[in-house]
């Protein structure tokens, strides 16, 4: 038996093939976890360049992302800050508008086991639609209704739309996520990161 048991369990994620046949590029599994780290990002599942690099969110919508949480990409990508963990842990493929749906097959193989290795968390940054249809209580309305009801969730839990290019145009018919959320948002993982936030 392993003496680290989250060393093993990334271990079998990465050799995971359960939806192998399904995936246009072959399974590669990205997360990034330790249990340690004190905020987790949930994403939906990685993109074509995500994959081909294997680092989470190493495209635009990871530097918009960063930008909004207000973090660099030292922090980022340290997991022993930062745990990031998608829905669907491989790349889809490509649709006619954009990404596929993440492959039904993953979360219940592994999302829950991932989530429950993280022992610190103190912020839950949940990224786009199918993150919140697992994390968020309610699991009804749209992204953008649910997104609106970001103080229903607070502190400890953020909604955020996904940070694609694709929600460009619903920025700017909600000015008030750059000027009343995203403020309150690099506040609160500002003194995540630093400590200051206590418990209980």
């Amino acid at each position: 038996m392993s003496r680290n048991p989250v060393a093993s369990l990334l271990r079998d994620v990465r050799a995971c093939t359960i939806c192998a046949e399904h995936l246009p590029l072959g399974p590669r599994p990205i997360v990034q976890l330790h249990p340690d780290a004190r905020i987790l990002i949930v994403g939906q599942a990685p993109g074509r360049k995500v994959h081909l690099s294997g680092q989470p969110f190493a495209d635009a919508s990871g530097l918009r992302l960063r930008e909004w949480m207000g973090i660099t990409p030292e922090e980022f990508y340290d997991p022993h800050r930062v745990a990031i963990v998608p829905i669907g842990l491989c790349f889809p493929g490509s649709g006619p508008s954009g990404d596929l749906p993440r492959r039904p097959e993953c979360a219940p193989a592994w999302h829950e086991r991932l989530v429950t290795a993280l022992r610190r968390v103190e912020l839950s940054v949940i990224v786009g639609k199918y993150a919140m249809d697992v994390h968020l209580p309610t699991k009804t309305g749209s992204v953008a209704s649910r997104v609106l009801a970001w103080r229903e969730h607070w502190p400890d839990t953020v909604p955020l739309p996904h940070p694609s290019w694709h929600n460009n145009l619903w920025l700017t018919r909600n000015p008030w996520f750059e000027a009343e959320l995203v403020p309150q948002l690099q506040s609160r993982v500002r003194l995540v990161l630093e400590g200051h936030v206590t418990v209980g």
